[in-house]
């Protein structure tokens, strides 16, 4: 199985961190491991799937906090597992309850603070990006954790790249011209600098970010893509979890 890990927590070993692909444990269909309940798959796989994906990074699939993402800027606090409805970013201060994203293109957040202990986890599209959902994640966890910014570590996971991103006018009027690419009359937005530069504007320092720069909409073969593949596309997971550092 394929599991992307981000390096920018790799000096903390008390985070586990990864993005699942579509590279799993199927002999049949290798690049078939969908961890989606809302797409129409047999839920049996499906959980099946998650086990063995959270299994493999250390984690149990039924001791997580799950969104049931609806691309706004609503944000919960919690210290439990379960699944939270209406929002679009966890946070936790608690140890071993995973955050999970959803994602097929929309940009996944992963974020820590090692000072004050503290997780998040963002799901960031175009709506989400808009309505400046990480600017508030972060003033949330300023204002509910006494975070500071410049402690702040984050990664910004695979997601659509602009090159692939064309937007309506619509979407189009709610950014800065400095995030759209205009190619003849069609417009393509880059979510990824868009939330970047939220980072920059609070203050996180920029070797405390990393990049994934993987293209959910170009890895066809790794990486689920809602704009490409419609409604036969499946979705992967983003998991941030926090352990005792001297367990394990």
């Amino acid at each position: 199985m394929l599991i992307i890990k981000p390096y920018i927590f790799k000096q903390f070993p008390e985070i586990i961190c990864g993005v699942s692909t579509k590279i799993g444990n199927s002999v049949q269909n290798p690049f078939y491991f969908n961890l989606s309940l809302s797409v129409g798959d047999d839920s049996a796989v499906v959980l099946q799937n998650r086990k063995y994906f959270f299994s493999e990074i250390g984690l149990d699939y039924q001791k997580a906090a799950y969104q049931k993402q609806i691309h706004s800027d609503e944000i919960v606090i919690t210290n439990r597992a379960g699944i939270f409805e209406n929002n679009d970013a966890l946070i936790t201060n608690q140890q071993n309850l995973p955050l999970v994203v959803t994602i097929a293109d929309c940009l996944p957040i992963m974020i820590y603070d090692p000072k004050e202990k503290v997780i998040a986890a963002v799901h960031s599209g175009w709506r989400g990006t808009s309505k400046r959902i990480l600017d508030k994640v972060i003033k949330t966890l300023q204002d509910k954790f006494n975070s500071k910014s410049w402690n702040l570590f984050v990664y910004l996971g695979p997601s659509i790249t602009q090159a692939n991103y064309e937007v309506g006018t619509e979407v189009k009027e709610l950014f800065d011209q400095k995030y759209l690419l205009r190619t003849g009359s069609k417009y393509f937005l880059n979510i990824v600098q868009a939330n970047l530069d939220m980072l920059y504007q609070n203050g996180v320092k920029k070797n405390q970010i990393q990049i994934s720069g993987l293209c959910t909409y170009e890895m066809k073969n790794v990486l689920y893509s809602s704009r490409r593949d419609g409604e036969k596309s499946g979705r992967a997971l983003a998991v941030i979890s926090m352990k005792d550092k001297n367990v394990g």
